[in-house]
């Protein structure tokens, strides 16, 4: 079944809690904790001391996606209360060894690719990671269109994973809703992120339901 990651980016952060609680009840498999430093990314969001304080009123593994410079001065400290954390090929100077630090931690390993960024560039890392991200938006910002240029490179990484035989998970993140949802997962995609299309419906259960069953025709 198709998991669906919501993206507390779009959440009302006034009543962060009592969000995460709701689309955990609604179905959601993974909380998506977007980290940005207003370096690598335009905007300033979140840091370790909001993912330490969400651990404890979710039973849902939290899925922090690190857009942010020199993740590794950070991974120690979001380690503490991640279950996958995932950072940019584009920020990493020594990739492997990130991708090793993170699971030193005893936290899975991801990797993220921009659109702009070709797919061969995470080829070498494939069997370092338990997820690989694609974002089909340009990182900052929730509320964006889907890039349908992206979608090439989710068959091509799918693709490679079974030749590799290899069982890590595929993300997208960016512009996914009903629409978008089942051309994602038609070329290879298992994980979803959706911010807005769930903290903008007055029904999170619902539009939860709605984007994994457009996913799943």
């Amino acid at each position: 079944m198709t998991k669906i990651a919501p993206s507390i980016l779009s959440a009302d952060f006034a009543k962060l809690g009592e969000e995460i609680k709701e689309v955990e009840q609604a179905g959601a498999d993974y909380i998506h904790v977007d980290v940005m430093d207003g370096h690598f990314v335009p905007n300033i969001t979140i840091g370790p001391l909001i993912a330490d304080a969400i651990k404890p009123i979710t039973n849902v593994p939290l899925d922090v996606h690190l857009m942010i410079e020199n993740p590794d001065a950070y991974i120690p400290q979001f380690a503490k209360s991640a279950s996958i954390i995932t950072v940019h090929q584009e920020a990493c100077v020594h990739l492997h060894r990130t991708l090793q630090l993170i699971r030193s931690h005893g936290v899975k390993p991801g990797v993220v690719i921009n659109p702009g960024t070709p797919a061969e560039m995470i080829k070498p890392v494939l069997t370092e990671v338990d997820l690989v991200l694609l974002m089909t938006v340009n990182p900052g910002f929730g509320g964006q269109s889907f890039i349908k240029e992206v979608v090439p490179k989710i068959a091509q990484i799918a693709a490679w994973r079974e030749e590799m035989g290899l069982h890590f998970e595929i993300e997208i993140d960016g512009g996914v809703n009903e629409v978008t949802a089942p051309i994602c997962t038609e070329n290879g995609a298992d994980v979803l992120v959706a911010g807005s299309a769930v903290f903008n419906q007055s029904n999170r259960k619902e539009a939860i339901d709605l984007i994994r069953k457009s996913a799943e025709k």
